[in-house]
């Protein structure tokens, strides 16, 4: 037994603290879940649903695995055509997708009766695109009407097209995309026009929301009264935050264990929206609540690490960005759990009950560990399948010779002292 354990653990390349980190967040996903739908599984005569949740925990472990053994520079050569696809399903569906709650943000494939969110695909895609632009023109970056014009160009495509039906993910991959342009050393003069882009497309927004056709943002009273309950102090907040607090304050500060949760009986979606709460109702606050958050802070804070060491810039900016992306997503899950964020239906990676989401989460992992391997592990990552090693070795060549790629280390060296 103990000699197979030790097989299994060389065959997991890379960060092994990640490894770990990313362990621990499926178990106590398969925990959390399968306690907080007992009472959906009497109702419906079942635990379909808990199934299909493990199946797709194990199918997203086994992409996580596969893609940790291809170089990371097959997802550099290929990020156009990751875009394209991206803004394809974006447009397919806000046109033929299923609408939940006046946003359609799902695609129904017909006959399986399989569904999957578009935007967790675009999250992916433009995160690995960003990384992929900022470092084929790394020399070009004080260009802003030739570099840095077009980038915001194909980013604000893919938020806009996100934003009708999701504004939390759209803020969200404009954030991180904006934190990858600083790394890869994109002078302040421009991030400081990028800022007021933003700010001025925000008040656009507003206006739209508020003078224009009800039908260009169907979701923008959603956004506004969450927005407006969170702020107004006399207000008696939204129901499932209120449910979400009494579910942390039974759980205390000591654990009671799996199984021991009485508010799954009443509480919205305690094993997707609202699972922090749930954790922290059954493993208390410390365990449950503080435990959960450090894990998503090592992983994150492991990956900066490594990056630090990567030679190459698109490794470091595509590692940085999926594992931020990552974390922020959890931080605003726990911030509206804990009542400190409106309601907005983020889910928490790869604790939260999935589909789809799960094993595109895992594959963002994926990715960084691939990243992470090429450090630690650097004979048996070049010894790894290649894809286009042509235009692999035309880029090792043009970062040889660069003469800029100084300041972006620095740039990078910068971001993992704070």
């Amino acid at each position: 037994m103990q000699a197979r354990i030790k097989a299994i653990y060389q065959k997991l390349e890379g960060d092994r603290v990640i490894w770990m980190a990313a362990f621990f967040l499926g178990l106590l996903s398969v925990l959390a879940v399968f306690s907080a739908m007992t009472t959906l599984a009497v109702k419906n005569g079942g635990y379909g649903q808990f199934l299909k949740h493990i199946a797709m925990l194990s199918a997203g472990f086994g992409m996580m695995y596969i893609v940790h053994k291809r170089r990371f520079k097959f997802f550099l050569n290929k990020s156009a055509y990751f875009y394209l696809i991206a803004a394809a399903l974006l447009v397919i569906t806000i046109f033929f997708g299923t609408n939940i709650n006046n946003a359609g943000r799902w695609i129904r494939i017909p006959g399986i009766g399989i569904s999957f969110q578009s935007s967790d695909i675009a999250k992916i895609a433009l995160i690995v695109f960003t990384a992929s632009w900022l470092h084929k023109r790394r020399e070009k970056l004080d260009d802003f009407n030739g570099t840095i014009t077009p980038l915001l160009g194909f980013i604000g495509l893919i938020c806009l097209l996100i934003l009708p039906s999701n504004f939390s993910t759209a803020a969200m991959l404009a954030l991180v995309c904006f934190v990858l342009m600083y790394i890869a050393g994109v002078p302040w003069r421009h991030l400081f026009k990028i800022i007021g882009f933003g700010v001025g497309f925000l008040v656009l927004i507003i206006m739209l929301g508020e003078f224009g056709p009800k039908g260009v943002l169907p979701r923008y009273d959603t956004w506004k009264n969450r927005i407006l309950n969170k702020v107004d102090a006399d207000s008696e907040g939204n129901y499932q935050s209120n449910l979400a607090q009494y579910a942390i304050y039974q759980g205390g500060v000591i654990p009671k264990g799996p199984g021991t949760s009485t508010t799954r009986n009443f509480l919205p979606h305690p094993y997707s929206d609202m699972v922090y709460a749930f954790v922290i109702e059954e493993y208390g606050s410390i365990l449950g609540g503080a435990g959960l958050l450090l894990i998503y802070i090592i992983l994150f804070f492991r990956t900066v690490r490594f990056t630090s060491k990567c030679d190459h810039q698109f490794g470091r900016l595509v590692a940085i960005g999926l594992s931020l992306l990552l974390v922020v997503q959890a931080l605003i899950n726990m911030g509206v759990s804990v009542n400190l964020f409106p309601t907005t239906g983020q889910p928490l990676p790869l604790v939260s009950l999935g589909g789809t989401s799960t094993i595109l989460t895992c594959i963002s992992i994926g990715i960084i560990l691939s990243v992470s391997r090429s450090v630690y592990n650097p004979e048996a990552y070049l010894a790894s399948p290649a894809v286009d090693e042509e235009i692999d070795e035309e880029i090792l060549i043009e970062e040889t010779n660069e003469p800029n790629v100084h300041s972006a280390e620095s740039k990078t060296n910068q971001f993992t002292s704070v």
